[in-house]
């Protein structure tokens, strides 16, 4: 997926179906006299149905397509036929997809799991036909009830990934590397910062054909959380994530320093962050001898599982995939 094809967040608007209306109509058949009401009622409008599709990664289907209009039920008719009900309209949208109301920014509902339906506007209910209204005092009425109106609004869908390791780090960490490397992804890896743009996401193949989703956002810089960089807009997708895989390179200044910057970024976000599990890889490695590797084990940050790797040599992923999948399994 290129990153112009990735979107996480849009508006769309929705209008529900009018109920059509009841009908009037008085029985009127050979050898009958006063055949009385028979009016039949209105069909009810259609619905605007929001649906999980789990083969949706992004809301990119929905970007040229904002506009949705559901039919407007069928009117009622003679010998008591109901009206047509209107046919509803689905929203198909990824796993992990959050609607908001578009004007009070009101939480609706989340679509997080398969076969899940919500209806986002019910369709207009049909009025009743005369017949309903027929009594001893009133045997021929002349009047139904009209159909009662849709709905209509615009309203706000929001995407947070659901994958099961979120990679956090600073812009040229390496993370697009070890996701090019870890699974069949593309990312763009290139050596300036900020060469990913948009969040990735990619399938590790672990053993006995097990897998797990690992996501790879844009590199954060101390003051994302405030607006600076582009780490802010997408911390919100690894709000979902099981565990947090923090990447540092070897040839960082103070690995202990960067790590508490991100932890503080984090923090200021949300700091339901901070009960996830964590854990810790140092990136480029393959740059650092035994002698190396002892000297920064003595300044590692305390309280969190730290391993060595190497994307480019292949060293220490075997032991990072299985260190993730028995914290995904704790």
């Amino acid at each position: 997926m290129t990153e112009g094809n990735f979107v996480d967040y849009l508006k769309v608007y929705a209008s529900s179906g009018k109920g059509g209306g009841g009908s009037t109509h008085l029985h009127r058949e050979k050898y009958i006299t006063k055949g009385g009401p028979d009016g039949g009622d209105g069909g009810r409008g259609g619905h605007i149905i929001v649906r999980a599709n789990p083969n949706l990664w992004t809301l990119f289907h929905l970007k040229f397509n904002k506009h949705f209009r559901a039919e407007h039920g069928g009117h009622g008719a003679k010998s008591r036929s109901t009206g047509k009900d209107g046919e509803d309209v689905y929203i198909e949208v990824p796993l992990g997809t959050i609607i908001r109301d578009g004007e009070t920014q009101e939480i609706l509902f989340e679509i997080t799991s398969e076969n899940t339906e919500q209806i986002l506007l019910e369709g207009g209910k049909g009025g009743l036909g005369n017949w309903n209204f027929r009594s001893s005092t009133n045997q021929t009425p002349r009047y139904a009830q009209p159909g009662i109106d849709g709905k209509e609004g615009w309203f706000q869908l929001e995407l947070k990934l659901l994958a099961d390791v979120g990679l956090v780090g600073f812009p040229n960490a390496g993370k697009s590397t070890l996701l090019s490397v870890l699974t069949a992804a593309k990312p763009k890896i290139a050596d300036y910062a900020f060469t990913t743009l948009k969040p990735n996401l990619g399938i590790v193949q672990y053993r006995d054909f097990q897998t797990f989703v690992i996501a790879d956002i844009p590199g954060i810089i101390e003051g994302a959380a405030e607006g600076k960089g582009l780490g802010h807009r997408f911390l919100r997708h690894i709000e979902r994530n099981s565990i947090l895989l923090f990447l540092i390179p070897a040839d960082s200044d103070n690995i202990e320093k960067e790590y508490e910057i991100l932890i503080n970024e984090l923090r200021q976000h949300n700091p339901e962050l901070l009960d996830k599990n964590r854990l810790l890889a140092i990136s480029k490695s393959d740059m650092l001898d035994e002698e190396l590797k002892e000297e920064i084990k003595k300044v590692l940050p305390k309280g969190i599982k730290t391993i060595f790797i190497s994307s480019i040599a292949q060293q220490g992923l075997t032991e990072l995939k299985d260190l993730l999948w028995k914290l995904l399994h704790e």
